[in-house]
């Protein structure tokens, strides 16, 4: 039976941008950092993914040094790496063709931002009919991603991990079971 893969979604320097405002979840980059040493250890397929902005002034851009990956989860040169510049890590990048070739029918999924790069992908995932493990705990969001004013509100962003919550509730048991990095890593890759 193939691996399950490892797919670090956009955990780049990108998002240590002041811009982004408030987050929650300050260890997910460790416990990322974690899996992924654990794949390492099994020698298990691990997937990096990064966002490349064609918005002018991103702070996930080339341009401004935000598609850099953290160093703590930078990849080895043997891992592959995807680069998109949408929100799903499946459209334009050969991911899928990827996981195919490689027989690999299992995903295990972490990174930035829960409700956006990351939901999208464990989404689409799911719909193309990979088994999907989301590390909830390995995933972070901001405020700033959740209210944009489409109903006219004024009032003090949300709280950062109630969107992060939200999220993976929408997710789970639907396109994926949220799990704990020390729960996924009880488990051989």
């Amino acid at each position: 039976m193939p691996a399950r893969a490892l797919i670090l979604i956009d955990l780049q320097r990108g998002f240590d941008a002041p811009e982004w405002g408030a987050r929650n979840n300050p260890d997910a980059e460790a416990r990322a950092a974690g899996l992924l040493a654990h794949w390492r250890a099994a020698g298990a397929p691990a997937i990096h993914v990064r966002h490349v902005s064609a918005t002018p002034g991103s702070p996930l851009s080339a341009a401004a040094g935000g598609t850099a990956f953290k160093p703590r989860v930078a990849p080895l040169p043997h891992e592959p790496v995807l680069e998109k510049s949408v929100n799903a890590a499946f459209i334009g990048t050969g991911l899928e063709h990827h996981l195919r070739g490689e027989g690999i029918r299992d995903l295990v999924i972490c990174g930035l931002t829960t409700p956006h790069c990351v939901s999208t992908t464990v989404r689409m995932a799911a719909n193309l009919g990979f088994g999907v493990e989301l590390v909830h705990d390995a995933c972070a969001a901001f405020a700033s991603n959740a209210d944009t004013g489409w109903m006219g509100t004024t009032g003090p962003a949300p709280d950062p991990d109630a969107v992060h919550r939200a999220a993976v509730s929408h997710l789970h048991g639907e396109f994926c079971e949220a799990r704990t990095a020390d729960t996924v890593m009880a488990r051989a890759p």
